[in-house]
């Protein structure tokens, strides 16, 4: 397969930027800045879903009968956007667990009021 270096740095540069905008919108909920961290998971999900469409390419052409070479490099690549993806998920969760706490210490601020 043509490039196949490109294709995999592809798909780890953009895995990269997904997990990096994933964090950042955890940080930005634990300023309270929802709004913000909103905006990180979606920009983070657009980078994730540029390397998932580098890796759907590789997956066609295999699909089509062109052997894709194995290589640590793409195993590499792979792994990372495993690991966006965990991140995505994790960021996620986090943000859903803030809003509540937040929520939470304001009712209890009201009834200590």
């Amino acid at each position: 397969m043509e490039n196949m270096e490109l294709v995999c740095f592809q798909i780890i540069s953009s895995a990269g930027m997904a997990k990096s905008s994933f964090v950042e919108a955890i940080k930005a909920g634990e300023k309270g800045d929802f709004d913000l961290a909103s905006d990180k998971i979606e920009e983070g999900k657009n980078f994730l879903n540029q390397g998932h469409g580098v890796h759907a390419t590789l997956i066609q052409k295999e699909a089509a009968g062109e052997k894709t070479p194995i290589s640590l490099l793409l195993l590499h690549a792979e792994d990372q956007m495993m690991s966006a993806e965990l991140t995505e998920l994790m960021a996620s969760t986090i943000l859903s667990q803030q809003k509540k706490i937040l929520d939470l210490e304001a009712e209890l601020s009201k009834k200590a009021s």
